[in-house]
């Protein structure tokens, strides 16, 4: 048996494991950008707007199909409302964790929904996909033991799972709703193939 089910699975994972290596790979970097920018207020501000609009992005793009229903719009919104909420009440570093980590989350969900649509199992998915995430996250803590300038912080791996947790959620709000639009298009579609029939 493959180890992959599909291409796309097999694109998911290599796209996973390309996030990965990114957050591991500036691990090291970050702490020396930030003392070599003169302004390193505005750039804060800027990547951080960045990193929200892309976590918004992934989590719609996988959440919602290209004519959302009302239903869909609604979660989105409340999706995005939730995370400028909670990225606010944040601290910088805290954010960067539910951007960097809220990714690798959605990334990972998608791959064992692919997995299971092409007929492989996957236990508790949404479960499985918090813990790996916070196994990623877990590790990158574990790195910065032996960084000079980073500093482990359990806290910080709590809010790794917090990220991983959230994306999840909002992809699992987001894909019911696809699917009860989709459910409410194909009864009317199936009322109006009736109503049609019966006029014959």
């Amino acid at each position: 048996m493959a180890l992959f089910a599909s291409r796309r699975e097999r694109r998911l994972w290599l796209w996973t494991v390309a996030v990965v290596v990114a957050i591991y790979s500036t691990l090291g970097l970050a702490g020396t950008l930030a003392e070599k920018l003169p302004d390193a207020g505005v750039l804060d501000a800027a990547l951080f707007l960045l990193g929200m609009l892309l976590v918004g992005v992934t989590v719609v793009i996988h959440g919602v199909s290209s004519r959302p229903a009302g239903a869909q719009i609604g979660i989105a919104l409340g999706v995005a409302t939730v995370y400028f909420m909670v990225f606010f009440r944040m601290t910088l570093a805290e954010r960067s964790h539910l951007i960097e980590f809220g990714v690798v989350a959605v990334l990972i969900y998608e791959a064992f929904r692919e997995r299971m649509a092409q007929g492989r199992r996957v236990p508790m998915a949404p479960v499985l996909t918090v813990l790996l995430t916070g196994l990623v996250g877990t590790l990158d803590e574990c790195i910065q033991l032996f960084l000079p300038n980073r500093v482990f912080d359990p806290v910080d791996i709590v809010f790794n799972i917090l990220a991983a947790a959230m994306a999840v959620t909002a992809s699992l709000a987001l894909g019911w709703a696809k699917r009860r639009a989709w459910q409410s298009r194909s009864r009317s579609a199936r009322t109006q193939r009736a109503r049609g029939s019966g006029d014959a």
